[in-house]
């Protein structure tokens, strides 16, 4: 997974953002399933915080929804990459 931190997206809150998405990694025992790694631009700067899960763009990402956005969206992935032995 990945998690823009280019200016547009730092100054929208992507760091709270990935911490967010560690707490819930760690709260949901996903740590070997899910691997966080910062991004510079991937030119989505006016669809909210850039996010990447499994190579698909994840839109309208933001701190207000991001537990939301990690339960709809990375949540059902990570289960399934467990069961398959893979990491986001």
């Amino acid at each position: 997974m990945k998690v823009c931190v280019g200016s547009s997206c730092h100054m929208k809150g992507s760091y709270q953002v990935i911490k967010t998405f560690q707490d819930l990694i760690a709260r949901n025992n996903l740590k070997d399933e899910v691997a966080i790694k910062a991004s510079f631009c991937m030119g989505r700067c006016l669809q909210g915080i850039s996010v990447l899960v499994d190579e698909e763009p994840v839109q309208n990402v933001g701190f207000q929804n991001a537990e939301q956005v990690f339960y709809e969206s990375i949540y059902p992935k990570a289960r399934a990459a467990s069961e398959g032995g893979e990491t986001l």
